[in-house]
């Protein structure tokens, strides 16, 4: 049997389905009993970050009188034996959610506790931290309302209504009490509860927090579902198995009002979750990928046992930190939808493409009952909605009324090459699942039939390719590939045999008790799996203590896909003996539209499995990367895929560069870094300091082509950036200066070295750029000639490179001294302080002042930069982003601690 020394083993075993998920920032989250494990693929034996799910207190929805806990509404919580915390679902944010422009993570619990969590900021930890609970502000929120019974205010009432009429409830808890909360050592935000007034005469009555029992109850040997009373739970079977001392009339008191039993489990219901998921970003105009603030929301879904959703509106942080700051997100209850009647058990999203700027929203939500329905949303309406309201969704269709087992997995994508087609995999309890293809505008909804998943439960529905490939899995440890040809679903294999993970073992299968997720990666090229272990199968003194679960990958990169054949291969498959002739040609094509698909802004550019698919063929089959690299610079740059010679395609994509949109230039910049010159530290390109001795004279001269055009693309950002920075400075010259530093506003910082920079390549500059940086000359401010200083010394600091800068410690005049070496901020030009600064794991350049917006959206070199630069533009927030590799900047952590990997 293979060792699992090297797989990427887990402590505790996934309970439910669903239970893994891939972030747009490259980190993978496995739900495994009370842990939560968050991964970094790129490291599969490297440091990982943790969340504890911890048990929560329970909520003060009212007591009940002893006699109605034999009601037969309460029969389902008496019945429940779930004692520990556990979790149920899992939901990744998009990106630019979090306070360090990341994902934030939410988490159902099967106590149906909803929380939110974020990335640590500390550099010794690897828990992640609760910024807030979901279900205690639905509780809060329901609170006033009185939980929209029949003689209270009804839930359509907006917030602030609501707020309004809280004086005059009655029998609540108040508000001074509401608001005592407590953080934790562990900064987990976990908040004390309402204390609850009793009248039990011994310490019984701790143990029965949510009813007031009155009267013995002497056959009853049950449980209290954890779901809804927590800790309470642990104590009920000893509290009933004897009798129990009459106890006086309990009187409704001023904390938690004395209510019925259907009442009780209506309450209960309302605020047990079963099931997250977050939306795409919603927002006014598509500029980034990472959202704006004000403008971009995202929507949380909380679906429960009572058949309601919660929405939930995010904002984007007001701005972006590294820095350990109590960053808070705003969120927002905005509505509830009574989706079924019965339990959600999932939700999926989608946002229609159109034409004009307010796209449509798609919400599909599964039941327990077998039921799916889907729903529409106008993007205006929830971007605008800021009370609570029960119109932000309207049914759309029905597709399945009722069926014989419940929904477990639902996955939903909408194809870029459609704008109004989406299709949608339900998979079933019973082991199968179902496809639809919903064409929206003419509302035509076809089933392309019924498929079986395996012979119990289906555990993980996803589609890779653009809906092209669906892969599913199921608790009986099955997971299966699809290919989508017209209207049917074909199986295909899954193993390949071209590019596989050699750090990790390949698993035996009777080894695998069961699969319980399935999450594909950003670029479609990974699926990676969730396996529970067969404890008995491992060695019980070593393994079988530690092992209870396993993350695979598999590579799927291989795949034959259909509208892929339109392109033409330009791989000769007889130059590859060993390897699979066919697995090469759709490696080929599979790489280019992956790549193709990150040159539209709206899709953050992660492009980790597509790096290391391309190290893989540089170390097995060199000939066949440079065919994949060669033909996506043809139909990028030149806009043709027929086939020339590599020479000519890298001479005419040099010159081409100034008509290149900046994304292009990105690409191209992380492939050459990453790919091309690997074997070359990042300082040295950097530093242009290329040791190329020990290549023969061919290489040698391939590597100084790829590096001319490395430090030629660099160098095209570099213009647009000091360009559009003397622009925006000179056409809001009118401007004050308190008008440019409010938050959400872009202003340009650095302008004085970027003059110093503009001197030192005056024969490589545009001439436009020398007209802008004589005209700062005459209109600078004192402020911008500020000498720089040394962070360390205070010695002077001269400008001779925008990398690097070298202080004039003591002995200067003597010309024997000892300079510091001082990082330079790659946006600004200008010295790094002594601060955290923003760190690219790309070209390990440092950001300490962010680029503006409008670097990585611009199609090519502006022409009439003063339309570019009106103040409506600059009224942005400037993203951690890097302006010469287009990743998401980060803080460096050390080795030990995790990370994102987005290259």
């Amino acid at each position: 049997m293979a060792s699992l020394s090297q797989a990427e083993r887990l402590v505790s075993s996934p309970l439910y389905p669903n239970a893994i998920s891939w972030s747009d920032e490259n980190l993978i989250a496995v739900a495994s009993g009370y842990l939560v494990t968050i991964l970094n693929p790129a490291l599969p034996c490297g440091p990982r970050g943790l969340v504890t799910i911890p048990t929560s207190k329970p909520l003060p929805i009212g007591v009940i009188e002893r006699k109605e806990l034999v009601s037969p509404c309460l029969l389902p919580t008496c019945l429940s034996r779930d004692h520990d915390a556990c979790v149920r679902s899992i939901s990744w944010s998009p990106l630019g959610m979090a306070p360090n422009a990341g994902c934030l993570l939410a988490i159902c619990t099967v106590e149906g506790r909803v929380k939110i969590y974020r990335p640590p900021f500390c550099d010794f930890s690897a828990e992640w931290i609760e910024v807030l609970d979901i279900t205690e502000r639905l509780y809060e929120n329901l609170l006033i309302i009185r939980f929209g019974d029949s003689d209270t205010p009804s839930l359509n009432y907006t917030a602030g209504q609501a707020t309004d009429h809280t004086g005059d409830i009655s029998n609540t808890a108040s508000r001074k009490e509401r608001k005592k909360r407590k953080v934790n050592k562990g900064s987990r935000a976990l908040e004390d509860q309402l204390s609850l007034s009793t009248n039990y005469k011994d310490a019984k009555a701790s143990s029965f927090p949510y009813s007031e029992i009155k009267g013995p109850t002497s056959n009853m040997v049950a449980e209290i579902n954890s779901n809804l009373l927590g800790n309470a739970s642990r104590q009920i079977v000893s509290d009933f198995n004897h009798e129990v001392e009459p106890q006086k009339e309990i009187v409704e008191n001023d904390s938690v009002p004395l209510i019925a039993a259907d009442q009780y489990a209506s309450r209960s219901a309302i605020l047990c979750s079963l099931v997250v998921a977050w939306s795409p970003v919603l927002h006014t105009s598509k500029l980034s990928p990472v959202p704006n603030n004000g403008t971009s929301i995202s929507l949380l879904a909380v679906g429960g046992k009572s058949g309601n959703i919660s929405f939930w509106k995010f904002h984007a942080p007001d701005s972006y930190t590294i820095e350990c700051g109590r960053v808070l997100n705003s969120a927002k209850l905005i509505g509830l939808l009574q989706a079924h009647n019965s339990w959600i058990t999932g939700i999926s999203w989608a946002v229609l493409a159109s034409d004009s700027a307010n796209p449509q929203i798609l919400l599909v939500t599964g039941s327990s009952d077998g039921s799916v329905r889907i729903w529409v949303g106008d993007s205006d309406v929830l971007l605008n909605s800021s009370d609570m309201r029960d119109t932000l969704f309207f049914l759309l269709k029905e597709v399945i009324i009722v069926g014989t087992a419940p929904v477990s997995a639902l996955s939903v994508v909408v194809p870029a090459h459609s704008m109004y087609t989406m299709l949608l995999a339900v998979g079933k309890g019973s082991g199968s699942f179902e496809v639809w293809n919903c064409d929206i505008s003419c509302h035509k909804f076809d089933n392309f039939g019924s498929y079986n998943a395996g012979s119990h439960v289906v555990s993980g529905l996803v589609w890779a390719f653009d809906g092209s490939c669906l892969y599913s899995c199921s608790q009986d440890n099955f997971v299966l590939s699809w290919i989508l040809r017209g209207s049917c679903l074909y199986e295909e294999p899954i193993s390949s045999n071209t590019i596989h993970d050699k750090s990790l073992s390949q698993l035996p299968k009777d080894l695998l008790l069961s699969s319980c997720g399935v999450a594909v990666s950003p670029g479609s090229l990974v699926v990676a799996t969730v396996h529970s272990l067969d404890s008995d199968q491992l060695d019980p003194m070593y393994e079988g203590r530690t092992h209870k679960a396993a993350v695979q990958y598999l590579w799927i990169g291989g795949k034959q896909v259909d509208f892929f054949s339109k392109i033409p291969s330009t791989v000769d498959i007889e130059n590859f003996g060993c390897s699979p002739e066919k697995e090469l040609t759709y490696w080929e094509s599979n790489i280019v539209w992956s790549l193709k698909q990150y040159e539209y802004l709206d899709k953050p550019l992660v492009v980790w499995d597509i790096i290391a698919a391309l190290l893989a063929f540089k170390k097995s089959e060199s000939t066949i990367l440079e065919v994949i690299l060669i033909k996506w610079l043809s139909i990028s740059f030149m806009g043709s895929h027929v086939g020339l010679h590599a020479e000519e395609v890298l001479s005419r994509v040099s010159t081409s560069l100034s008509e290149s949109p900046s994304r292009h230039l990105h690409l191209l910049n992380i492939i050459c870094r990453r790919v091309i010159l690997s074997d070359l530290e990042a300082d040295q390109i950097n530093s242009k300091v290329h040791d190329l001795q020990g290549l023969c004279p061919a290489e040698g001269k391939h590597l100084t082509k790829w590096i001319e055009i490395l430090m030629s693309s660099e160098t095209e950002l570099r213009e647009r950036l000091v360009s559009f920075s003397f622009s925006a400075f000179l056409s809001l010259t009118s401007y004050s200066d308190t008008s440019l530093r409010q938050p959400g506003y872009w202003y340009p910082v650095g302008l004085a070295q970027m003059k110093h920079w503009v001197g030192l390549n005056d024969d490589h500059v545009r001439d436009q750029v020398k007209v802008l940086a004589s005209e700062f000359g005459i209109h600078e401010r004192s402020g911008y000639l500020r000498a720089e200083h040394c962070s360390y010394c205070s010695a002077p600091v001269s400008f001779e490179s925008p990398e690097v800068g070298f202080c004039q410690g003591e002995g200067y005049s003597s010309g024997g001294y000892q300079s510091h070496r001082l990082s330079r901020c790659a946006v600004s030009m200008q010295v790094c302080p002594a601060t955290p600064l923003w760190f690219c794991i790309c070209c390990h350049r440092w950001v300490y002042r962010l680029a503006p917006e409008t670097l990585f959206t611009m199609s090519a070199f502006p022409l009439d930069l003063k339309s570019s630069t009106e103040s409506t533009s600059l009224a942005v927030s400037s993203k951690p982003l890097c302006p010469f590799c287009g990743i998401l900047l980060q803080r460096r952590q050390p080795d030990f601690l995790l990370s994102s990997s987005p290259v």
